[in-house]
């Protein structure tokens, strides 16, 4: 039996319009005393005298949902929050542009720090999508996590 998972995938760069209204939703909640935000954002790395221009973000999307349910549920389990997003980029998005954003939110303000960089450390280790760098040349490189 297949279990369907929350997509998390957005089709290129999540614009800061997006993360406006994730944002936004939660700003009239009582319970909440604190909110956490990672934006991870294509870098112009200079890599062997070639400048990255973007990234090619690509996935089996049904297994990496399954994972970034398991790691969001994980989180909970572990902190106390009151809500998680989680959003990833599939398809070019160009250096400058967002391709990964995490929101947490929590009654405390200790709870969120600790909850972000736990929540995008196991993002990085274990979901399995995959980045092609992108040179200005057009040439090309599978991105090595960092």
């Amino acid at each position: 039996m297949s279990t369907t998972y929350k997509n998390v995938f957005t089709q290129g760069a999540i614009s800061s319009e997006f993360i406006a209204q994730a944002i936004a939703k939660h700003q009239s909640k009582t319970t909440i005393g604190a909110h956490n935000i990672f934006l991870g954002q294509v870098r112009a790395d200079t890599i062997d005298e070639k400048v990255v221009a973007a990234i090619e973000y690509s996935a089996y999307e049904e297994m990496a949902n399954k994972k970034f349910h398991e790691v969001r549920e994980a989180t909970f389990e572990k902190f106390d929050l009151t809500c998680m997003h989680i959003y990833h980029s599939l398809g070019a998005v160009k250096a400058g542009e967002i391709c990964l954003f995490v929101f947490v939110s929590s009654p405390r303000r200790k709870v969120v720090f600790k909850a972000l960089e736990y929540v995008v450390e196991k993002i990085k280790a274990e979901v399995p999508v995959f980045g092609k760098e992108i040179f200005e040349d057009a040439s090309y490189q599978w991105k090595v996590n960092s």
